[in-house]
């Protein structure tokens, strides 16, 4: 939906000071793009779309009138999303608590390495039971080793207290890791995988039965 923003002077004062500046309670100034587009150009560029290519695939998805960006605006946007990642990692973790953790390894499908790197994620979750995103970083699989840096590297950043209880799967690097970097903490399996595991051994004609069974179980 096209949408112009009126032109409109600001109120006259006898002094800067006193100068009354007008702002929109809808349109942010000097936006350009609206906050979706902002979220989808980066999850474009994660599924392996070129600098190049961005300006033809939003054409095809919003249309002929899509803004125009062309390598050069990709280039400095990834650069900005390259400074945002660098601050969110250095953040400092001393006044954050969480009682539970989830770990996983993501395998994105574009952009890595022939050395199958994975994306490794923790999740935690806060005593008031709201869900944050506490680190990520991209390692090798998912060995002890990568897990081990991850955990390391929250805990130089002030994360002292150690979660009451951290969610996997079996993967057996994150546990390896977790005793080293939080002894304390207690292991969980993740359900989620555990079933999943077990619905791939099902013939396919029960699987969708059996996924109902055990989501209402």
């Amino acid at each position: 939906m096209e949408v112009q923003k009126p032109k409109a002077r600001d109120r006259g004062a006898a002094s800067e000071s006193e100068r009354i500046r007008y702002s929109s309670a809808i349109l942010p100034q000097w936006a350009r793009r609206t906050k979706s587009l902002d979220a989808l150009l980066p999850a474009l560029y994660l599924r392996g779309v070129s600098a190049g290519d961005f300006q033809d695939v939003l054409a095809a998805l919003l249309g002929k009138d899509a803004p125009n960006l062309s390598p050069s605006v990709i280039s400095r946007l990834k650069r900005e999303w390259e400074d945002e990642y660098q601050r969110w990692q250095k953040r400092n973790l001393a006044a954050r608590r969480y009682v539970y953790l989830w770990a996983d390894g993501v395998y994105l499908q574009a952009r890595m390495e022939p050395q199958a790197e994975c994306m490794l994620v923790v999740i935690g979750a806060t005593p008031e039971g709201k869900k944050e995103p506490v680190g990520f970083q991209a390692g090798f699989r998912e060995s002890a080793q990568s897990w081990k840096e991850l955990l390391v590297d929250l805990k130089a950043r002030g994360l002292a207290l150690a979660p009451e209880l951290a969610v996997g799967d079996g993967a057996l690097g994150f546990w390896k890791a977790l005793e080293e970097a939080f002894s304390t903490t207690r292991h969980q399996r993740c359900w989620f995988h555990k079933s999943g595991n077990v619905l791939k051994k099902l013939p396919k004609s029960l699987q969708t039965a059996a996924h109902q069974d055990l989501r209402e179980f």
